[in-house]
């Protein structure tokens, strides 16, 4: 294990912010990053980082380690210590208001024009030279405020990497996770071995996220140059979101981390017996078929329906009471789908999204992902 540390930018003088990550196994060769918590508020994956910091270096000393794994347990320093009147506020920065996880660097225009003239008929070459390029773009790109400098540290780690593993959770859900339509042939193992309930899919869902911004550069070129040059998918993303918040303990953890481990072992990362596949829960959907089921008024918030669970379209999800009025609003979903991830909050207000439902005819567009 080698270990290394990032220096952030800082506010003032006097407070320093770091960023750590743990290299595993041989350089050279294959990469996958895996980073946890970047919403600082979501620690399931932070526990599932520790478990498998323990196991990779036992991994490294059995030389079964046919790559190297960059782990980055803590990905959000600024947002972990953003903790007001005892409440944890780790989605948004509070000197911007920008959500952690969104307007990542977009080098993709930028990368395209550099290396036209370079481009030929050999995969390999043009992968390479797209990996040099992201790597020389990004080091030389400047952080101007400490957010910046955060996301920017973030993608130098990652944009090399052929696979990149953001860990995360939601409020109250069960596993699930995210990825694009190109990547999910690759993906899907790793779904059944996490028993991923949902699995969305989008190719750009909007707002440039960690995972996204590594996926589009690679099929934002293959689009510019599909006719003359040809360009593989040279990095894939997936974030898994962890359950919910409140889902931090070693049993998960433990079998996350071991899910993770298997799927490295199916790609080739770890030598090993390749597990099984387990059967996949449910099928992939798109990302753009999920229903956000919203409030349309504010009050008590009261639950009829677990996350899992399939609903049928118009069933109870839950009731809004007015406890002054005495009138209880239900919210049914529209159509039928997995009822995957509901709010942790009991008072609602108007407008609030409350839950999500996957279902499988798109019933939205443009902008897809939630503040």
């Amino acid at each position: 294990m080698h270990p290394l540390t990032h220096a952030l930018l800082t506010p003032v003088p006097g407070i320093a912010r770091q960023i750590h990550s743990f290299h595993f196994g041989p350089q050279g060769g294959r990469k996958v990053y895996i980073q946890a918590s970047l919403h600082a508020d979501e620690l399931p994956g932070m526990l599932v980082a520790w478990h498998l910091k323990q196991r990779l270096a036992e991994l490294e000393r059995q030389g079964r380690l046919q790559g190297e794994v960059i782990l980055v347990p803590i990905a959000n320093p600024v947002g972990l210590e953003q903790v007001l009147l005892d409440a944890p506020l780790g989605r948004f920065e509070l000197q911007s208001g920008e959500n952690f996880n969104r307007h990542f660097v977009d080098l993709s225009d930028s990368i395209g024009d550099q290396i036209e003239a370079r481009l030929n008929q050999e995969p390999a070459h043009n992968v390479a030279l797209i990996r040099e390029s992201l790597r020389n773009a990004l080091e030389a790109h400047a952080a101007h405020t400490p957010l910046q400098s955060l996301r920017l540290t973030l993608q130098r780690l990652a944009c090399d990497a052929d696979l990149i593993l953001d860990l995360h959770c939601d409020y109250e859900a069960v596993e699930h996770l995210y990825t694009t339509p190109e990547a999910w042939p690759r993906v899907e193992p790793l779904a059944r071995y996490l028993g991923a309930q949902a699995s969305l899919l989008a190719t750009d869902s909007g707002g440039q996220s960690f995972d996204e911004c590594f996926t589009l550069v690679w099929w934002q070129l293959q689009q510019r140059f599909a006719k003359r040059f040809p360009i593989p998918l040279g990095s894939f993303s997936v974030t898994v979101e962890l359950r919910g918040q409140g889902d931090v303990s070693h049993e998960l953890a433990s079998g996350d981390c071991q899910a993770i481990l298997d799927y490295l072992t199916h790609q080739g990362v770890i030598e090993g017996e390749v597990p099984p596949l387990p059967e996949l829960p449910h099928p992939a959907t798109p990302l753009a078929a999920v229903e956000p089921v919203a409030a349309p008024l504010g009050g008590l918030l009261v639950f009829h329906a677990q996350p899992g669970q399939y609903l049928k379209a118009g069933e109870l999800i839950a009731e809004i009471i007015d406890p002054l009025s005495d009138q209880v609003t239900p919210l049914r979903n529209s159509q039928a789908g997995l009822m995957y991830a509901r709010t942790a909050r009991r008072m609602a207000t108007a407008g609030m999204v409350v839950a999500h439902v996957a279902g499988e005819q798109v019933c939205r567009s443009g902008y897809l992902l939630a503040p």
